[in-house]
């Protein structure tokens, strides 16, 4: 090679040097360091409307901050979420309103800032919103739960009213025909007195529903859906006695605490209350309906034990807000469950028990007992219906079918009957 294409290595100054290697040691450190964390992800929106409330469910992969407030004139819910970008996911939420929603006319979906989501609820009407989180249980992830409650709500009393259900004053009768005032055979100055009903209130208690589906069979049959169709069957048969009116706890798929429904119930001031589930068991082969009532001495047997702490997570998996939830009257509840009640509850789940088994073989041949807490109203007989196993296929089939569901909704109502005629209810000293 000449010595023109020479390539002469010039000296390198230190102060080149050390520059060039800080450089490339910084290049390092940012390969090695770890890096700024993802944005958390919304993974599902659920929307759950119904006339008590409608709750807005965000499951999210990462628990959430969130800040909320409310705006006047239109009625607006302003919701931002912190540590999130927008993503398909959430902006599916906007279709999900549906028009007859009772409360959200619509909701806006934007990207307000950097890291920040902000939800913007239109609403029909002013609303007392709760918003808190849930660990995840079950198969949820974390959730972020918009509770939104009407600041009047529905009174209970005043739908049965508005079905004509209701009747001013309850004078001591029993489930047969109303009894016409009896005259006395001596004379007497003539009053007019209106002939009056002693109407009998049961309440009816689809378990389950909403973020709660309860438990699912292997043919993908969800509790929730199964009991809500049996309920509604039994109320129409009921309702076809005479002077029988009937509330049910849910009447369509959303989540009621277990508190909840007996608050409803003695908001009604129910004569019974009757919840009904299908639930599961952890083997398939078990099969076969039951009847419940509460112990507060422990459970009649391992299974009974099992199965009410199974359903006393209810909550857990539907979602409660625990800063909102009354403790004081749980506790009150429990404390009044009166021997009484227990006894007038063991009287009845005998004669709806005699009734299924005859469209079902059962479980156990007798009442059992168990500490659950929907069956806790101090001053109402309750029982719990297992009405079958949707754990077992061939039940799951059962309990799918109509004419099965139809013929358990004439067995509970027969019971019922049963029990009325063997135990008259008394006269409410109070006005209804």
């Amino acid at each position: 090679m000449s010595e023109s294409f020479k390539v002469r290595a010039k000296p390198v100054n230190p102060k080149v040097r050390r520059t060039v290697l800080k450089a490339g040691g910084t290049l390092l450190l940012s390969l090695v360091a770890p890096l700024p964390a993802l944005a958390a992800q919304i993974v599902a929106v659920r929307v759950w409307p119904a006339d008590d409330y409608t709750r807005v469910t965000l499951e999210n992969d990462a628990d959430l901050k969130a800040t909320h407030f409310m705006i006047k004139n239109p009625d607006r819910l302003v919701v931002d979420l912190e540590g999130i970008d927008l993503n398909p996911t959430l902006k599916s939420l906007v279709a999900k309103i549906e028009p007859n929603d009772p409360y959200i006319k619509q909701v806006r979906v934007g990207q307000n800032k950097p890291n920040v989501v902000r939800l913007v609820f239109d609403l029909k009407e002013e609303v007392n919103p709760q918003v808190f989180t849930l660990k995840p249980v079950g198969e949820y992830k974390y959730r972020l739960v918009f509770d939104l409650y009407p600041i009047n709500p529905p009174d209970p009393i005043a739908a049965l009213i508005e079905k004509g259900q209701w009747s001013a004053v309850t004078p001591d009768d029993n489930m047969p025909p109303p009894v016409a005032e009896v005259k006395p055979p001596y004379a007497e100055p003539k009053v007019d007195r209106p002939q009056v009903t002693r109407m009998l209130t049961i309440a009816l208690d689809p378990g389950h529903g909403g973020e709660d589906p309860g438990a699912i069979g292997r043919g993908g049959s969800y509790e929730k859906h199964v009991v809500l169709a049996i309920a509604k069957r039994l109320k129409g048969k009921l309702e076809q006695q005479p002077n029988v009116r009937v509330m049910l706890t849910r009447d369509a798929d959303y989540f009621v605490p277990l508190h909840t429904r007996v608050q409803k119930a003695r908001k009604v001031q129910a004569d019974l209350f009757v919840s009904i589930h299908a639930d599961a068991f952890v083997q398939p082969t078990a099969n076969g309906s039951s009847v419940f009532v509460l112990s507060e001495k422990g459970a009649s047997s391992a299974a009974a034990r099992w199965l009410a702490n199974k359903e006393n997570a209810a909550d857990l998996i539907g979602g409660t807000n625990v800063k909102n939830h009354d403790t004081q009257l749980a506790s009150v509840l429990l404390d009044l469950s009166t021997t009484a009640q227990i006894n007038d509850s063991m009287k009845l789940g005998n004669a709806v028990l005699h009734e299924i088994g005859g469209i079902n073989r059962l479980h156990k041949g007798a009442v059992e007992r168990a500490g659950f807490a929907v069956l806790k109203a101090p001053d109402i007989p309750s029982i719990l219906i297992e009405t079958a196993f949707i754990s077992n296929p061939a039940e799951e089939k059962k309990l799918n079918d109509d004419a099965y569901q139809d013929r358990m909704a004439d067995a509970v109502t027969q019971g019922i009957k049963n029990y009325f005629a063997k135990n008259p209810p008394l006269a409410k000293s109070r006005m209804t």
